[in-house]
């Protein structure tokens, strides 16, 4: 075991952190958890929120991040939240990087002490943009374009949306090093099993209870409240980002995946930032110790 740990110590890390909405608050926890084993992380890539957490972490300031992501709650997250309702997103999204830069200051990717960058997709060409160099938070406002939500990003001819389109888990745009150790951390799945599962069990619940509370509920929210446009619409796309990522998974075999697939946190929970890395912090020692039992053998 001591020579797990003075490898550990030394060994370059290539971390990747995967698109997935707040449930990607998770990869604090990786983050931390990662480095309390005596993980060195050398480079970086992200898409979407793994490209936040990820500049953050590159930055220097992951700790205040974590500590500001403390203080939101619902009504804050109205505050972060500046409506649109233009043709082709609600939130211009700008008010969150402002909030962000506050105690994060712009710097250019290239300054930043590790190797990093952001994936994004371009939506006119189809094809997939790396940032690896300028505006760490144009590249982060880019990559965590949520499309319909957020508004695009234009630049030089292209109209950029979520990396995650394309790249959910870019492990073949991490810079390496010889002999360095591939680790990604996945959030993009959605444990839709057991989501079905709760969901039926809880409308079991309401069906037997008489009281008139539970009977107004019943006529205001049917059973099937959870199959509407939006539902579906989101539903479909989170199975596609995530087979991409299996399949990016599958292509490139990185030597650690910590994969979380969550049954209660969705897209928009940035109000439960500690339980989430929590499980960031949960799964990602379940992963360690499967790795470094791996090596022992």
């Amino acid at each position: 075991m001591e020579v797990i740990e003075i490898y550990c110590t030394f060994a370059c890390r290539a971390l990747v952190l995967s698109s997935g909405g707040a449930r990607g608050l998770a990869h604090i926890g990786a983050i931390e958890e990662l480095l309390s084993h005596g993980y060195r992380i050398t480079s970086i890539a992200g898409c979407s929120m793994g490209a936040l957490i990820g500049g953050v972490y590159a930055a220097g300031k992951l700790e205040e991040f974590r500590e500001w992501m403390k203080g939101i709650d619902r009504k804050k997250m109205l505050e972060l939240i500046d409506f649109s309702f233009s043709i082709n997103h609600l939130v211009k999204g700008d008010r969150i990087i402002e909030a962000i830069m506050e105690f994060v200051p712009d710097v250019a990717i290239e300054d930043l002490p590790i190797p990093y960058c952001a994936v994004a997709t371009d939506m006119k060409a189809g094809r997939e943009v790396v940032f690896n160099k300028g505006s760490l938070f144009e590249a982060i406002r880019a990559s965590i374009s949520l499309p319909s939500f957020y508004k695009p990003v234009q630049r030089d001819g292209m109209v950029l949306i979520d990396g995650g389109v394309l790249n959910p888990i870019p492990l073949n745009r991490v810079k390496r090093q010889k002999n360095d150790i591939l680790i990604g951390v996945d959030v993009s799945g959605h444990d839709y099993k057991s989501q079905w599962e709760e969901t039926h069990r809880l409308s079991k619940i309401q069906k037997n209870d008489t009281s008139l509370k539970s009977k107004i509920l019943d006529k205001l929210i049917p059973e099937n409240i959870e199959f509407n446009y939006y539902t579906v619409l989101s539903r479909a796309s989170s199975l596609m980002i995530r087979q991409n990522s299996i399949l990016m998974t599958k292509l490139m075999k990185p030597d650690m995946i910590v994969d979380i697939q969550m049954n209660r946190y969705g897209t928009f929970d940035f109000d439960k930032s500690e339980k989430l890395i929590a499980i960031g912090h949960q799964k990602t020692l379940l992963a360690i110790n499967k790795y470094e039992s791996n090596r022992v053998e």
